[in-house]
């Protein structure tokens, strides 16, 4: 399999695992249950007046990528290049899409901020709101002690770019101020960059990152909890909604990369997989998306079913940013490269 085809696998397998949870992200499991029988939800229903709608949490991923175009654009044609401020001005155009006006003045330039599927509010989390309404400069951390999911959730697309770790948990710094919340983004981005890289197993890429990473300060609680599901996988225990729920709802960063790993590792296929993250009674969406990025990763496109992939919304916005994270950097590399004009007019560099 090409880098190109994890590339698409992981952000199409995110936002479908997005896209499923979506309908019953706020739901019990006993509600989840009720409503859509034994199994609960396993296929797409109609959420915010269609059928394979994405959340925020696929929007902030979007722009977390194209802010890390930008900034190896900028990097390229300037030779310095601070990424997680880049990443930051991304993120305050999709504050903009949201209907809300950052307290610092950014540009609305490049391309993806004008694709008006993206200017829709898909419950997107207040930590995130509010952390990005009081940023007053490109790069400043945020000020609160948060450890939501909102830090883990956007990041995959760090895993294609050099220093996956470090971009992905500063990046979430920008939201998130828990260390939890940002290390396990880092973790998380630093396991998918294992497997594009290096084409190590999911059990062989969450091993050495966690041997990289796993007694860095402020990595307890996340480290912990994946060592947990580890351990279940090994005792042969497969996710139920009962059991996941005994981790968490995923609301929390841990809890969110515990489960997301513990349905990837345990899958015997992408819909299982990502069926099984979305059912239970936590933030399904954010779980889904966590085990698509996981599955699609590893099994390309051709492993997500087509009866999710054909309505799934932005699905060419999708595919154009994973074709140009491909692209980009392996035609535009080294100080001093000449960028033709579509390139710079997409992701002009700041």
């Amino acid at each position: 399999m090409n880098r190109l085809e994890r590339i698409k696998g992981c952000l199409l397998g995110g936002a479908v695992g997005d896209a499923l949870g979506a309908p019953v992200e706020f739901l019990k499991w006993n509600d989840i249950h009720a409503t859509l029988g034994a199994r609960g939800i396993v296929d797409f229903v109609p959420a915010y007046g269609r059928l394979g709608a994405i959340t925020d949490d696929t929007q902030m991923m979007l722009f977390t990528a194209e802010g890390l175009l930008r900034a190896h654009v900028r990097g390229i044609s300037r030779g310095i290049c601070h990424v997680p401020g880049v990443i930051h001005h991304a993120l305050l155009r999709w504050l903009i899409t949201q209907d809300y006006s950052p307290a610092t003045d950014v540009s609305l330039n490049g391309w993806l901020v004008h694709e008006r599927e993206l200017w829709s509010r898909r419950a997107p989390g207040l930590t995130c709101l509010s952390a990005l309404k009081a940023s007053t400069e490109f790069g400043s951390f945020a000020q609160n002690d948060s450890k939501g999911c909102g830090a883990v959730m956007r990041v995959a697309p760090c895993a294609f770019f050099p220093n996956a770790f470090d971009n992905a948990a500063e990046s979430g710094r920008l939201t998130h101020g828990h260390p939890t919340g940002y290390l396990a983004g880092g973790l998380f981005a630093d396991i998918l960059q294992r497997i594009v890289d290096h084409q190590d197993s999911l059990d062989d890429a969450i091993a050495k990152s966690l041997a990289e990473h796993g007694q860095k300060p402020g990595m307890e609680e996340t480290r912990a909890l994946v060592e947990r599901v580890l351990f279940f996988r090994y005792e042969g225990h497969r996710p139920t909604p009962e059991r996941i729920e005994e981790l968490g709802g995923g609301w929390i960063a841990e809890e969110a990369l515990a489960i997301g790993i513990w349905c990837a590792l345990t899958a015997t296929s992408f819909e299982d997989g990502v069926i099984n993250a979305v059912n239970h009674s936590g933030d399904s969406d954010s779980t889904g998306l966590i085990a698509g990025h996981l599955l699609g990763i590893q099994h390309g496109v051709e492993a997500i079913p087509d009866r999710w992939l054909a309505p799934l919304e932005l699905r060419g916005v999708i595919e154009t940013v994973a074709e140009d994270i491909e692209r980009v950097p392996r035609d535009y590399s080294g100080y001093g490269g000449e960028f033709d004009d579509e390139i710079w007019k997409r992701y002009p560099g700041g």
